[in-house]
């Protein structure tokens, strides 16, 4: 199961953000905000992580 972790204004920001996840090697996925009806890139996503490892991807928020 995936839990919502950060909120981005783009595709651009989300990668971001994943990256620096992936880099602490905790997966994660981007998604479309739902409460937007087109995908475009400078769309809103939502960066989703594993829920067992979502303290760990806290902690990582912590320290940034």
């Amino acid at each position: 199961m995936w839990t919502e972790m950060v909120k981005a204004p783009n595709l651009m920001v989300a990668e971001l953000w994943k990256e620096l996840f992936e880099g602490e090697q905790i997966p994660a996925r981007i998604m479309v905000d739902p409460n937007k009806l087109t995908g475009g890139e400078t769309e809103p996503r939502i960066v989703y992580v594993p829920r067992r490892k979502k303290h760990v991807a806290e902690e990582v928020l912590r320290k940034i």
